[in-house]
């Protein structure tokens, strides 16, 4: 198959259960070779659409491929080209977890060496190589979920769907789980992530989709969708704390009408809506004779961005595993 410039397309999905629209005329690509986060509030409609690109659950209407193949009409050939992480661990709790990933890897056509050698290379990177031979049950949550993703990455996908795949985790296997992730990235494969992190989804994705009551409201890059929100914020630390009071009313006479200060933090912001006021703001403070000892400009955090653009912390709705015949959102 030729390399594809688009290793996920999906355009106008639609997903009804009863009256409810988890999903009602999503658009969505993920550009071949990097990590496309989808962010959006509990029932947003996210683990629906992995459902669908998963060939787990068939779309009402829409058309989606991935790695060139149609959800609907080529389902045994792009499973054989995708990876998948569920919300909760689905392992085998009867197999030890080497048994575990090397029946996977053989059912994916690994040969035997293939199969033992990618196990103990997985293992290895998920810290998993001294419970190699114990039984899955026997594990922790923690490390079932590690088996469980290693699980989703022996076959080398072309395209890794990874739903929510850090939650729960400690921050050493969290960064583990970063580290491998960006590692299968370089080497070529496609990552399409749901997340309720925003450090998450700023550390590792490219690009970001944003989904509410199962429509996109926002996409882009991260960089891109920050200054959309509301700018860069200057921040300004006087050598004199004391004259932060006068500093802010010479700013506001000068005609910036986002000026704030914070006597605990010692720093006078102001919100920039153009190049031009940051100018205005280092000759005012300069002609007025202050001392600065210190001057930064930031862009909005990730979730300030989530919270402007939904208008809603993601904390509204209960989500299901993947195994339920219940909607999932």
């Amino acid at each position: 198959m030729t390399r594809i410039e688009n290793a996920v397309e999906v355009r106008g999905i639609v997903k009804h259960y009863g009256e409810t629209k988890a999903l009602d005329g999503v658009d969505l690509t993920v550009r071949q070779g990097t990590v496309l986060g989808v962010l959006g509030p509990n029932g947003a409609g996210k683990t629906t659409l992995v459902r669908i690109l998963s060939t787990l659950i068939k779309p009402d209407a829409g058309t989606a491929v991935v790695g060139g193949y149609d959800v609907l009409t080529q389902q045994k050939e792009l499973r054989r080209t995708i990876g998948l992480t569920g919300q909760y661990a689905s392992v085998d709790e009867l197999l030890s977890g080497y048994e575990n990933l090397y029946l996977i890897g053989r059912l994916l056509d690994l040969t035997g060496r293939q199969a033992k050698a990618r196990a103990a290379e997985l293992l290895e990177r998920f810290s998993l190589t001294e419970a190699a031979k114990r039984p899955a049950k026997t594990y922790s949550g923690g490390m079932r979920r590690r088996l469980d993703l290693a699980a989703s990455m022996i076959g080398h996908p072309k395209v890794l769907y990874l739903d929510e795949p850090t939650t729960g985790l400690d921050p050493r296997t969290r960064n583990e789980v970063w580290d491998e992730v960006q590692r299968m990235v370089r080497e070529g494969s496609t990552v399409l992530l749901t997340t309720q992190y925003m450090e998450e989804a700023e550390q590792l994705a490219h690009e970001l989709t944003v989904i509410d009551r199962g429509r996109v409201i926002a996409n882009g890059a991260v960089a891109d969708l920050k200054a959309q929100v509301g700018g860069r914020t200057l921040q300004v630390r006087p050598q004199h704390p004391a004259e932060l009071p006068e500093m802010a009313r010479c700013l506001r006479e000068a005609g910036l009408a986002h000026v704030t200060l914070s006597e605990d933090t010692g720093l006078l912001s102001v919100q920039l809506t153009d190049d031009e006021q940051l100018t205005t703001v280092v000759g005012v403070l300069g002609a007025r004779g202050f001392a600065i000892a210190g001057i930064d400009t930031k862009l909005p955090t990730l979730d300030e961005v989530f919270l402007t653009i939904t208008g809603k912390p993601q904390d509204t709705v209960p989500t299901q595993p993947l195994r339920d015949k219940e909607p999932v959102a």
